[in-house]
């Protein structure tokens, strides 16, 4: 996961304070942007004091990734219980949709926030966090996909690291395509429909049937 960047005296806040100062802050930097996201303002609504939140945490960068962080744990932990079990490849790609779908909706400011990074706005900033963003997520479906190839449940002439890079690229889109609006409006033009008016199970029927097709049909 990715490093620590708050103070120890955020450690010994209480579990009430941190979890108001982190949805205060996700609040803000998923409705204004990393650039335009203003730490007073966190503080104020958070109820506590600007100094005693530099206390917490030395920049606003390092709240921003301390509550990217909070986010992304929730997601990483579904993923985890998912890609640990022993069913096959596509059954477990089955309910990585549907978990995608759902964390979309319950946590859509999450998903703004980890938009607001690949968005570039800074490069090197954007790329130290991929490296500890991406790289539990990325182990775990290379991992998943090597193993299917190894049990023959899947063609054989895929690339692992290749083709876990295509499935989240799939599910990173689908995200996006329920939280922000250039990607609403996007998944609108394709589907002549508005995501919110869509049933979640023709998406992952869809979705699912695509994927299939990518990890089981070979050219003979």
């Amino acid at each position: 996961m990715i490093e620590k960047r708050y103070k120890e005296a955020f450690e010994r806040a209480t579990d009430e304070r941190k979890e108001k100062i982190l949805e205060v802050g996700i609040e803000e930097f998923s409705s204004k942007g990393y650039e335009n996201a203003n730490i007073n303002v966190i503080a104020k609504n958070a109820g506590i004091s600007i100094g005693l939140m530099y206390k917490y945490f030395a920049t606003k960068e390092d709240l921003f990734i301390t509550c990217l962080e909070h986010g992304m744990k929730i997601l990483d932990d579904a993923l985890e219980e998912i890609m640990q079990c022993d069913d096959k490849l596509l059954v477990k790609t089955e309910r990585l949709i549907r978990t995608t779908c759902a964390h979309s909706k319950k946590n859509a400011n999450y998903i703004k926030m980890y938009n607001e990074i690949t968005s570039g706005r800074d490069s090197d900033f954007a790329k130290n966090l991929a490296g500890e963003i991406e790289g539990s997520t990325s182990r775990k479906y290379i991992t998943s996909i090597a193993q299917a190839l190894a049990k023959g449940d899947v063609r054989e002439d895929l690339d692992p690291r290749m083709f876990a890079f295509f499935l989240d690229n799939l599910l990173i889109a689908l995200q996006f395509s329920y939280t922000c609006d250039y990607y609403k409006e996007r998944f609108k033009i394709y589907t002549g429909v508005d995501v919110e008016e869509m049933n979640d199970e023709q998406i992952i029927k869809q979705l699912l049937k695509f994927i299939e097709s990518a990890f089981t049909f070979e050219k003979k």
